[in-house]
């Protein structure tokens, strides 16, 4: 799927990632979807899901793992 990339987006540290550096994500939301990027590659490669994929994302992540 072709999410097209606003011109501007506000994006907000994962709420599980530290201050020490290692793995970091960033978040946006748009009308259309939910944008994701590596916080130490800004520039780099994103990730847009619509919003009913990142919500089947996130509740996928809240399942017990065994």
């Amino acid at each position: 799927m072709n999410i097209e990339q606003p011109a501007r987006l506000d994006w907000f540290k994962s709420s599980h990632s530290s201050g020490e550096g290692g793995a970091c994500v960033e978040i946006a939301a748009d009308v259309a979807a939910i944008h994701v990027r590596d916080s130490k590659e800004r520039g780099g490669p994103r990730l847009a899901f619509t919003r009913s994929a990142w919500s089947g994302f996130v509740a996928g992540l809240g399942r017990d793992r065994t």
